[in-house]
This record gives C-alpha cells, sequence and structure tokens, in this order.
C-alpha cells in the first residue's frame, strides 16, 4: 500500500534529525535493498536506481524504514547528503557525458539493458509524489554535446557481443537511428560478428541501407566488407563443383545501394543468368535509381554484364531499368535518334549523382546532337528533357518565338541555366510586345531572373500585385536588388505605403526604403508577424507599434527583437524582464553585438543566475576569468554553436574568450567528447594548440569537425596537414574513402603529397576540385590538380589553330569544367588558342574565376572579339557573360558597349576592381546610351551603378534628386567610396532625413557607408547613444582627422563591433584617454556598472539553467523517499 503524506513528512524529517547514534544497522534489512543503498553511496546512481524500480516493482518496504535510515547513518551517509550527491551527479553526467558511458560501460550486460530500457524507453514512472519522464531525461542528454555520442557508444560496446537477443538488437538499433550512425566508425564495424542469425543479420542490416547518407565513405566501405563477408560465407554454390561467384540476383537485391562497393573484377565474374534475374527484378530499378555515388568504371562493368546476358541495352524498356546506370552509357553510336531520345529523359535523374556531372553533361550534349539530326531545336525543343540548359548562346538564338513560348511550361523547370542564357530565352519569349503580363509572368519560374528592370516597371500595377503575391515571391530571394526595387518602387508608386507593408514579404521587403517607411505613423503589429526586417527598418517600426504597448508583447514578434536598443533593454524592470527572459534566449541568433552586451548587462542585473552562458563571451574578458567552474561547460557548449566573430568582432578578445573556453578543457582534447563539447570553436584554435594539444584519440573526430570550417589560416591548415600525415600515414597506403572523408582538407597537403593522390586517385582529385570551388584553396592543390589534368591529355589536344598554337595544348570546353579554379593555371597563349566554339560555351565559367590576372583576362577579351565580332555588336547577354573578362576593356572599348540598360550596368558593377577611369567610362556611357541625366536617375539606376556611383564627381551627385537618393540610401550605404564623394552624398542624406544633430538612431543606421561624410563639427555634437548606430565600414571610412573629434564618453559607446573595426591610422591620433574609452567599447564594458561589482558577484548557472538536473534531483529524492516512507 502506498504511504500517505503524513508518514512521508515524519521519515523526511527522522531522516533530517538522523537515527539512533550508535544503533547497528538493522540486521533484517534484505539483501536486495542493502545491494541498492550500498550503489547509491559507493555513487553508482544510475545502477542503483535501476534496481531500486525493479525492486519496488514487486516487493513492499514499509517495514524496512527505520532499518534503511539507520543503515544509511552507519554508512556516515544521510537522505539530505545522498540527495545532494545524486544531484551534482546527474548535473555532472549531462554536462559530460564521457562520464555517463564510462559509468554505463562498468556495469553488467543485464543491468546495463535495465538502464537503456528506461533511458529510451520514454516512458513516464510514477514514484511517491512525483512523475519521472525518461522521454525528457534522455531530451537533455541528446541536446548536449557529446550526449547522443555516449547513448551510442555504449549500446554499441556493451550489446555486440549478444547482439543476437532481441532486447540488445533493438537498443543497438534504436541508437543507430537516433544518431543517423554518424558515430559509427570504421574499426566499430570490423568487430561485428560474421555470424549472425538470418534473421539479426537482415534486420541490422536493413538499417544500414536505411543510414547509408548519413555514414562517412570509410563506414560505408567496412559494411560493405562485414555484409560481403557474411553472405560470402552463407552462399552454397550449385552443382558439384562448388565454385561460382556469391554475387547471386538476390545477393545484389540484399545490397542495396552497397552494391557500388562491389569490385569491377567481381562484378565480371556474376553470372549472367544471375544479372539477367536480378534486372527483371521489380525492385531493381528502384535500386539502381538510388546509387548515387556509383562511379564510371562501376557501371560501365555492370552495363557490360547486363548486355552480355542478353538485355539489348538501347532498348527503352531496358534502359529504363538501368537507373543511374544511364549516366555513364557509352555506345551512343548504336543509338537511333528515337532511342537516344529515350536515353535523355532517364538521364534527367543523373543530376543526382554525387561526382562526375561532367561526363554528364558531355554525354547528353552527344545524345542531344543524335537527337537533332532528324528534328530542328525549334521543333524538339520542348521534348528533349534538361540538356537544353546545355544549350550554347548561338542554338538559343536560333529559337523562334513561338517555339520558346510553346516549350515555356518545360523551360521554366530546367535547372542550370545561367543569367545570359535566360535573358536570351526571355528576350524571345517576350517578341515584339516589350511587355509583360501577370499571365506571361505566371509562366516564367526561375526563368524571372533573365526579366530587365524596365520590362517589370512598365507591368500595370495590378498584375505586379498579384504577382508579388505568387511568382515573384517564390523567387524573391534570387532576383537582383536592381529588379527587387524596381518592383518595391512600382508599388509604393500606386499603393499607400501601410498596403505595402502588408503586400511585402522577405527580400522585397527588405528593400522597402526608410525614407517611405517614414510615412507609416501607426501600424497592426500583427500584420508583422513572420516578416524579415533590416535593422533600420526594426529600429523605426518598433518605436512606430510601441505607442501604448509592451515591450514584451512587442518583441514576441521575432524581428523586433532587431530593433531593440540599449535603453530599451535597460527600461524593462524586475516585473517585465523575466518573462521575457525567454524571448530573448530563443533570438539570440538576431541581435548584434550591441545588443548582445546590453543584453548579459541587464541578465547580470536583474537575473545572473539565469543569463544563458553565450553572452558572459561580451562582457569584458576579466568576467570570464572569474566564473565559477560550473558555468564552464556551459559556456563552452554555447560558444561551440555560434560563429565567434560574429558575436565577439574584436580578434584579441576573441582569442581571449577562446583561451578560456579551451581552459575548461584543461587546453588538451583528449577525445571525440571533447572535440563535442567544443564544437564550431575548433575552428579558432591556434596553431600552436592544433600541433600540440590534440590527442590521437581525438584525432578522427577532429578532422571532421575541421572539415566546415571556412575561415582557417594558412598556419592552422599547415598544422592540420601535419597532423593527417602523422595520423593517416604516407598517402601510397590512403583508400579513395579516406580522401572523401577528409574531402576539403586534402587541399592542405604538400604538394608532394597531392601529386601522390593525383597519381592513385585522379578521378576523386578532380571531382574535390568542383567541391572546394570559390573556396580559399592553395595554390599547390590547383596545380597538382591542372598537372594532373595535362597528364591525362597527354599530346591529344595539342593545338593547330595558329602558327603560334602549334605545340600547345588549347582547353576544352570538358577541361574547363574539370579543372574549376585551377584553370588559373592555363597561360595567356594556351587561352589565345582555344577554339572559338569552347570559348563561347565557356565564357561565363572562365568569367566567374576571381584568380586570372590581367593578362589571362586580355586574352580572353581577345578570344571575345574573336568569337562576337566588334564589341559595338555585342548584346546584353553577351556583356553579362564576360564576368570579370570585361576588366580587360580599356576604356575606349568601354564607350562601344551597348550600356543603355541598367541591368548590363548592374553586371559589369559586380567587378570591384576597375580602374577610376574604366569607372568613368561606364557611367558616362550608361548615361549616354540611356538618355539619361543624373536629375533624371531613378532608385533602381543607383542600385545598379554600386561602387561605379563612387565615379561620379561632386558636382554630378549634387543634381542627384533627394528623394530617389533617399530611396536607395540603403543599399548605397553598403558601398565605400573616397570621402569626398560621402560628403556630397551626405549632404542627399541631409536633404532627405534633416541635419545630422536631428537624426535618429535608424538613419544612421540606414545610410551605412554615407555618415563617414560627417563633419567634424557634426560628429561632435553627436548623442553618444547613437555611437553603436553607425556601420562598422562607416566607421572605417571616417578620415582621421574627423575620427579624433570623438570625445572619450562617444568612444566609450561605440559598441563592440564599431571597436572592433577602428584602424591602426585612427588609433594613432587619440590620447590616452582617448584609447582607453575606445578599449571599454572593445571589451564591452558598461559605463553605467563598475566592473568591480561584475567581479565580486559573478553570475553561476545553478541548476536552473538545465532542467535535467531538476529532473533528476526529484528523481533521487524520491527513488530514496519511496524506499523508506
Amino acid at each position: 500500500m502506498r504511504p500517505n503524506l503524513w508518514i512521508w513528512l515524519v521519515v523526511l524529517s527522522l531522516c533530517q534529525a538522523g537515527s539512533t547514534v550508535g544503533a547497528d544497522p538493522d540486521k533484517n534489512l534484505p539483501a536486495e535493498l542493502r545491494q541498492v543503498l550500498d550503489k547509491l553511496l559507493d555513487e553508482k546512481y544510475i545502477e542503483g536506481t535501476v534496481k531500486a524500480m525493479e525492486y519496488l516493482r514487486d516487493n513492499p518496504v514499509t517495514e524496512y524504514y527505520a532499518g534503511m535510515l539507520r543503515y544509511l547513518h552507519s554508512k556516515g551517509s544521510s537522505l539530505h547528503m545522498l540527495q545532494n550527491s545524486f544531484s551534482s551527479y546527474f548535473r555532472e553526467i549531462v554536462l559530460q557525458p564521457r562520464k555517463l558511458a564510462t559509468d554505463l560501460q562498468q556495469m553488467d550486460t543485464s543491468t546495463f539493458l535495465l538502464s537503456a530500457k528506461y533511458f529510451h524507453s520514454g516512458m513516464s514512472v510514477e514514484i511517491a509524489f512525483t512523475t519521472i519522464d525518461f522521454g525528457d531525461v534522455k531530451n537533455q542528454l541528446t541536446q548536449m554535446p557529446g550526449g547522443n555520442r555516449s547513448l551510442f557508444e555504449t549500446s554499441w560496446k556493451k550489446c555486440l557481443p549478444s547482439i543476437s537477443s532481441s532486447q540488445c538488437l533493438e537498443l543497438v538499433i534504436e541508437a543507430l537511428r537516433l544518431t543517423s550512425a554518424v558515430y559509427l566508425q570504421p574499426e566499430m564495424v570490423l568487430n561485428m560478428p560474421k555470424d549472425l542469425q538470418e534473421e539479426t543479420f537482415k534486420n541490422i542490416t536493413t538499417v544500414f541501407k536505411e543510414l547509408y547518407d548519413k555514414m562517412a565513405a570509410r563506414t560505408q566501405r567496412a559494411i560493405y566488407e562485414w555484409m560481403r563477408q557474411t553472405l560470402q560465407r552463407s552462399y552454397k554454390p550449385p552443382g558439384l563443383s562448388g565454385s561460382g561467384s556469391w554475387i547471386t540476383a538476390e545477393n545484389l537485391w540484399f545490397l542495396g545501394r552497397y552494391i557500388v562497393h562491389l569490385p569491377v573484377e567481381e562484378i565480371q565474374k556474376i553470372s549472367l543468368n544471375e544479372i539477367r534475374l536480378f534486372i527483371n527484378y521489380d525492385n531493381a530499378t528502384k535500386q539502381l535509381d538510388s546509387v548515387y555515388d556509383i562511379t564510371p568504371a562501376t557501371a560501365k562493368a555492370f552495363q557490360e554484364r547486363i548486355d552480355a546476358s542478353g538485355f539489348d541495352l538501347t532498348n527503352t524498356s531496358t534502359v529504363y531499368r538501368l537507373g543511374l546506370l544511364v549516366c555513364f552509357f557509352d555506345n551512343i553510336q548504336e543509338l537511333d535518334t528515337g532511342e537516344a531520345h529515350s536515353l535523355l529523359h532517364q538521364m534527367i535523374k543523373c543530376n543526382r549523382l554525387k561526382g562526375f556531372q561532367v561526363a554528364v553533361r558531355k554525354l547528353k550534349s552527344q545524345l542531344l546532337e543524335l537527337v537533332l539530326k532528324n528534328q530542328t531545336l525549334n521543333e524538339s525543343l520542348d521534348s528533349i528533357s534538361d540538356a537544353i540548359a546545355g544549350l550554347s548562346f548561338t542554338q538559343l538564338e536560333s529559337l523562334s518565338p513561338q517555339a520558346v513560348r510553346s516549350a515555356i511550361s518545360v523551360l521554366r523547370t530546367v535547372t542550370g541555366w545561367t543569367k545570359s542564357q535566360m535573358i536570351i530565352l526571355i528576350d524571345k519569349f517576350i517578341g515584339d510586345s516589350k511587355q509583360l503580363s501577370l499571365f506571361n509572368i505566371s509562366q516564367l519560374g526561375e526563368l524571372m531572373l533573365g526579366v530587365s528592370a524596365g520590362l517589370l516597371y512598365n507591368m500595370s500595377a495590378e498584375d505586379l500585385v498579384q504577382a508579388v503575391r505568387g511568382t515573384l515571391s517564390d523567387h524573391a530571394a534570387q532576383l537582383s536588388p536592381v529588379q527587387r526595387m524596381v518592383v518595391v518602387s512600382k508599388m509604393v508608386e500606386t499603393m499607400d505605403i501601410s498596403s505595402v507593408l502588408d503586400l511585402l514579404n522577405g527580400s522585397f521587403l527588405k528593400e522597402l526604403s526608410l525614407s517611405n517607411l517614414l510615412k507609416v505613423k501607426d501600424y497592426n503589429i500583427t500584420r508583422l508577424d513572420h516578416k524579415e526586417l533590416r535593422r533600420s527598418q526594426a529600429l523605426y517600426l518598433y518605436n512606430v507599434v510601441s505607442v501604448g504597448k509592451p515591450g514584451s508583447e512587442i518583441i514576441s514578434f521575432r524581428e523586433f527583437v532587431k530593433g531593440l536598443t540599449c535603453e530599451q533593454i535597460q527600461s524593462f524592470d524586475n516585473t517585465t524582464f523575466l518573462p521575457v527572459a525567454e524571448v530573448f534566449k530563443s533570438n539570440l541568433d538576431l541581435l548584434s553585438p550591441h545588443q548582445l552586451n546590453c543584453l548579459a548587462w541587464k541578465y547580470q542585473q536583474e537575473a545572473p543566475k539565469l543569463m544563458p552562458p553565450l553572452l558572459l563571451a561580451t562582457l569584458p574578458p576579466a568576467v570570464l576569468e572569474d566564473i565559477t567552474q560550473s558555468v564552464c561547460r556551459p559556456l563552452l557548449f554555447s560558444l561551440g554553436r555560434t560563429e565567434l566573430h560574429l558575436i565577439i568582432p574584436d580578434s584579441t578578445k576573441r582569442n581571449e574568450v577562446i583561451r578560456r573556453a579551451l581552459q575548461c578543457l584543461n587546453y588538451t582534447l583528449q577525445d571525440e567528447y571533447d572535440v563535442d563539447a567544443l564544437g564550431r570553436m575548433i575552428c579558432n584554435l591556434s596553431p600552436q594548440i592544433i600541433k600540440t594539444n590534440i590527442s590521437v584519440k581525438a584525432l578522427t573526430e577532429a578532422f571532421m569537425q575541421f572539415r566546415s570550417c571556412k575561415r582557417l589560416s594558412n598556419d592552422q591548415k599547415r598544422e592540420i596537414q601535419t597532423k593527417i600525415r602523422e595520423y593517416y600515414g604516407d598517402p601510397t597506403a590512403w583508400q579513395p574513402e579516406l580522401i572523401q572523408d577528409l574531402g576539403p582538407l586534402v587541399t592542405f597537403l604538400s604538394k608532394e603529397d597531392l601529386t601522390i593522390v593525383a597519381e592513385k586517385f585522379p578521378d576523386i582529385l578532380l571531382q574535390l576540385a568542383l567541391d572546394v570551388e570559390g573556396m580559399v584553396i592553395f595554390q599547390d592543390f590547383l596545380a597538382v590538380v591542372f598537372s594532373a589534368l595535362k597528364r591525362a591529355i597527354g599530346n591529344n589536344k595539342l593545338s593547330s589553330l595558329t602558327p603560334d598554337c602549334r605545340g600547345l595544348r588549347a582547353p576544352s570546353f570538358d577541361q574547363i569544367l574539370k579543372l574549376a579554379d585551377a584553370n588559373s593555371y592555363w597561360s595567356a597563349q594556351e587561352l589565345s588558342c582555344m577554339s572559338t566554339q569552347t570559348f563561347i560555351k565557356s565564357v561565363e565559367r572562365l568569367g566567374a574565376l576571381k584568380s586570372f590576372d590581367i593578362i589571362q583576362l586580355a586574352a580572353l577579351k581577345d578570344k571575345a572579339k574573336m568569337a562576337w565580332g566588334p564589341i559595338r555588336s555585342w548584346k546584353k547577354y553577351q556583356i553579362v557573360a564576360l564576368g570579370r573578362i570585361a576588366l580587360a576593356l580599356n576604356e575606349t572599348e568601354i564607350k562601344e558597349l551597348e550600356l543603355g540598360s541598367i541591368d548590363t550596368v548592374a553586371a559589369l558593377s559586380q567587378q570591384t576592381q576597375w580602374t577610376p577611369t574604366q569607372a568613368r567610362s561606364i557611367l558616362e556611357d550608361f548615361l549616354q546610351d540611356s538618355g539619361l541625366t543624373v536629375d533624371a536617375m531613378k532608385e533602381w539606376d543607383l542600385i545598379g551603378l554600386g561602387s561605379l556611383l563612387c565615379a561620379m564627381t561632386g558636382h554630378e551627385i549634387s543634381y542627384l534628386s533627394a528623394s530617389t537618393y533617399s530611396a536607395a540610401a540603403a543599399r548605397i550605404g553598403e558601398i565605400v567610396c573616397k570621402v569626398e564623394i560621402l560628403q556630397e552624398l551626405l549632404k542627399k542624406a541631409r536633404y532627405g532625413f534633416g541635419n545630422v544633430t536631428d537624426w535618429y538612431n535608424f538613419i544612421l543606421k540606414e545610410i551605412g557607408t554615407v555618415a563617414a561624410g560627417i563633419s567634424k563639427e557634426e560628429i561632435k555634437v553627436l548623442n553618444e547613444e547613437l555611437m553603436p548606430y553607425f556601420q562598422p565600414a562607416s566607421i572605417a571610412a571616417l578620415p582621421s582627422e574627423v575620427f579624433k573629434e570623438l570625445s572619450p564618453k562617444q568612444l566609450a559607446n561605440l559598441g563592440p563591433e564599431n571597436a572592433a573595426i577602428v584602424t591602426e591610422s585612427q588609433k594613432a591620433v587619440l590620447s590616452i584617454e582617448q584609447l582607453s574609452s575606445l578599449q571599454v567599447a572593445v571589451d564591452g564594458a558598461n559605463s553605467n556598472h563598475l566592473i568591480q561589482m561584475l567581479l565580486s558577484a559573478s553570475p553561476v548557472l545553478n541548476s536552473s539553467s538545465f532542467h535535467g538536473a531538476n529532473l533528476f534531483l526529484l528523481w533521487a529524492a524520491c527513488i530514496i523517499v519511496y524506499l523508506i516512507a
């Protein structure tokens, strides 16, 4: 019978007072209860708890109350002491899952399985006066770094020897699914039993097949080897000879996606009858459709075997059954037009392949040529699948408008169109009408990106409104800023501003200018729910909607937290702050470093024990030195989940924070659990720490984490390269799966090691070059990739285009596609020797490369002249296609370009390396060709000019319309011009927004870099509360003679971001007092609080920060009370 509350209270009071001193423990206490108490007293809390649960299920304990109390007392303990240690233990294992893994590993299997049953069951268990939710307990663990790992690894190690038991098998399968097998290592697979019962083998391999894509390549390979050994062992060859391949049709089907690991020589041994049976399986097509990581060699081996088994590979029904094997079809000469057409349609699925897209593209092109032998392009446009994305400019130009309109439903669904191709197709689609309707625009899909600003502006307002509600919004993020601004401007011209606010979402809303937003004086906050805002918009709208509304209600609409000022954060009193603390906690990612710092101080003032650990890092470094050990790991976990440079802009302070976080790990990564805890912060480890403080046991996981780092220094990369070499040895012994797992880390290797890899696995290295395209890569890697491709070419592609080209290897289109960034190693002469056809096909890819020097670009420019004729005849899409090649155009050549369209100019303005004279030439040519005067320019013209706007003279800027400037102010505020230009633009800002001395924070935030044109007199009188609202780029652009006029108080209020961007030349003109104030801003100190107050009462995150700890505390208390109640 369950004891009542009165008895429970009496027992508890007896426990607190202690039992009779000197009394012997009760001799009649059952051994099971003694064992439970001993486990708890020995700090084996999980084991003791599980045993208690099992005992209580079948046994009453009422008669043993006093004996249990005496027993505890005789061991020098009490209920209170046990509760405290119990609570501390469970808080520790939540924060240090390694401890949990160790304790679970030490249990015998039966006790472990009982423990795991409770952890994984998610069941709720009633004990005394509370309920233990084991699902919640599990969730607390799995949300902590290393929590999932501890549950998986212990389940695997404890259950692997007993995997045939249903309980262990279920537990291992659940652990695999819970963690998506990301912690499954090749060596763990190698230890799996090879003699499993058939049902067990099928069950676990089913999960392995489900989780294939989540696993590392080496783990996939290890599982294949384990499956192969098991299947081989169970294979019974027919007949008396006892020979034959173990790869039967049934085994092929059973392997699932693991068939890609079959060696080519094994595939060649498959019985023709078995391969015939396999292809005839209903599920074979589905299986072959999913082999995304198959290689050409493996695919061709299967094709040959299927062909030999009697299937006609050119037959439409066979092609359908081949799945992704069709992507490597190489008997094109045997196909007729109809068969080529059928194969092209099946090849749509080839986009899902993980590599070899260059080969796929080439095959599609060859098939398309075959299809077009009996049909014109106009006739077949709507029936040639996604191969049309490979059509050249010339082929697209040859299309009739009618053919494009008829095929638009197909064209709109094709992925991979380039901007230039879209421009051609839109021109064909619109034809002579030069007018877009709602019906037209709804047909375009992604092709919308090729629509000109003029076409959008000339749409009727009614149609454009409907389009914004539908098709346009679907593609808003991909549209250019010019296109978006045209749409927004049209809306503003034809609707009241409140209606515009209601209508616009996402990327469109962020283009709405502050000058227009200032017309809003009242607005229903609920209509802005789920809308994304710029920070200047949020600052203004917060003020608008805050009239008569509490801040707690406003910030419940997520985006409005961007608009909170430090003063508004401070205005929450104790009563109002605590209810909104959770709102802040869940929206930290939206707050600026300045806001984070203000919020940290507010927490310190009102609720230091509730402060999210991440906020501690925004306070002065001295605070971190004084935090208690209980805060250490929560801080570490929080920092590991964020990009540090986004919350701590100053590198010196960031290094201090990293140092303090590493102190929590004793400056050493001893195993994978420490790597889990460190999280993204591993990207910030110093080269010395990487060199000396990562143990061998931690390296495998560390390498996986380093793969995701985007901002590693060269010194960090070199140390990682050394570690790879030390850990994995000489590359001559490496397997292809290791290179796949290392991914971008391979690019860190020395030139000698890369050469070895290139010789062994040229295809993998070339694929890696495509995977890392656009990243900052060591030149050694690119050089080796280029050399590897040249070796593969040999002398087969020597050019004979002109006498100057004899003996040179001219790049082909396929080679250019394969080389990615390594194309920069073509010499200018080799680039000059490429064929005109190759240039036209590859111009956009070549123009996108950032590593070509001006000599190479000049060679490509000359090739453009050869391909397209005189510059004056170049069309809009050709100019857009040039990319960086346009940088080689001299002033005279620029004057020959047709630049009447702002869309064309906007494409040119994407390049940032124009000389002043080139930029001036583009600007003048645009004004001349468009027929515009400066005063007639629209806001989208200014946005399209981008950095070319800096080529204007002060006199020209004076003619700009103030309203046009104001409408484009946010975008103009992103470019950095000479200070003289910024000063002229600031005059326009004064016209639009009033005198600088009357500005609000949202105005300063809106105008961005233009604020750097402020005068000495104006900056002196700026309220210090406005200082954090300068854009960082505008602070860096301030002339030193103006910057030095900032008072110490203004400098102290710059905010962390702005203080971190101050240049050395700016610091050089500051006084000692000013420098000290600047350091206050860098550190995140608060002039309204004494640092010493913080140090004397530094925040301590108690158990309330971890719901799981509370839960375990209740669990601990109730277990003991229930035992003695």
